[in-house]
């Protein structure tokens, strides 16, 4: 299911609003246009795959994405997904893509929530403020000193440094409690999902990115994005190509114009955008090209 356009461009404004946060990038003066990935294959020996728009639409695998993957593996590329989904394990992931049809090795996918988990090792021994589901655990959180942020105000002015996974049980409650927290004592925000929203087979999910740009406006603090479209989870992707790859050929693939191909372009790799599904699915995709400055180098109509 397509989103609304009224959806629609609450995202595209709303990451408007953030420009001076995200990166700086070079674009090209034009785009081309293609139908699938298999029109361009020829010119790419590596794809960066985003998740939500790309392979799927919440819980739905987008038509023809799983034989896509097969065939460009079939052709000898390399497929890396690179991710903001930053609230589940790997292992979650991986079932999850599996379900869908995909087949996807632990070394396949690129997370926020690994990028972010790579920063954390060399922070100082903080007690962190969990945005995240208790459902999922503290499956590769173990090591470190937690707190939920839930309903006890008291846990927010107790920790260290606050750290924003997920925000599928976040309430305008436990913001203002956080907010008000901050207020009192400013400490870092380490932002696992960069991402404003996300979208899902009836519409968005707003994201731990749309908290955290919220909590910036508020108090004042400078939150640490971990994910697209910052390079650290560029980098993170770059290592598993052990620097054996040219960024010529190598393609950013997302629906999003502000991490997906911002973040591509700014990473120095080439990008697609796909018109058809996610996030820009019900807006005329030539205007929002030529409003954002946005540019990617293809536009295709699906993956």
């Amino acid at each position: 299911m397509a989103l609304s356009k009224q959806d629609a461009d609450w995202a595209f404004n709303a990451y408007e609003a953030v420009l001076p946060r995200l990166p700086q990038a070079q674009f090209p003066d034009r785009y081309e246009t293609a139908e699938t990935l298999s029109d361009i294959a020829t010119h790419f020996d590596t794809f960066l795959l985003d998740s939500f728009g790309v392979l799927n639409i919440g819980a739905t695998a987008i038509p023809g994405a799983v034989e896509r993957i097969e065939e460009l593996r079939t052709l000898g590329k390399r497929i890396i997904v690179v991710t903001n989904a930053a609230g589940y394990p790997k292992h979650v992931q991986i079932a999850k893509y599996k379900k869908l049809g995909f087949e996807f090795a632990p070394q396949d996918i690129v997370s926020s929530r690994g990028t972010a988990l790579a920063a954390i090792a060399s922070a100082p021994d903080y007690t962190w403020g969990l945005m995240a589901a208790p459902g999922f655990g503290l499956d590769e959180l173990d090591h470190l000193k937690t707190q939920f942020l839930e309903d006890d105000p008291t846990v927010y002015d107790t920790v260290d440094a606050f750290f924003l996974l997920g925000s599928s049980i976040w309430t305008e409650a436990r913001q203002n409690l956080l907010e008000a927290s901050l207020h009192r004592n400013l400490r870092p925000i380490f932002v696992g999902n960069p991402d404003i929203v996300a979208p899902v087979e009836d519409g968005l999910t707003r994201q731990p990115g749309h908290y955290a740009h919220r909590l910036a406006d508020a108090t004042g603090v400078q939150p640490q994005f971990f994910g697209k479209p910052f390079s650290n989870i560029f980098e993170q992707a770059f290592m598993r190509l052990d620097g054996d790859f040219d960024p010529a050929r190598t393609l950013m693939v997302g629906d999003t114009l502000h991490t997906d191909i911002l973040g591509g372009r700014a990473a120095g790799v080439k990008t697609a955008l796909i018109s058809d599904y996610g996030s820009l699915a019900e807006t005329d995709v030539k205007a929002a090209i030529k409003a954002s400055n946005i540019v990617p180098d293809y536009v295709l109509s699906r993956p």
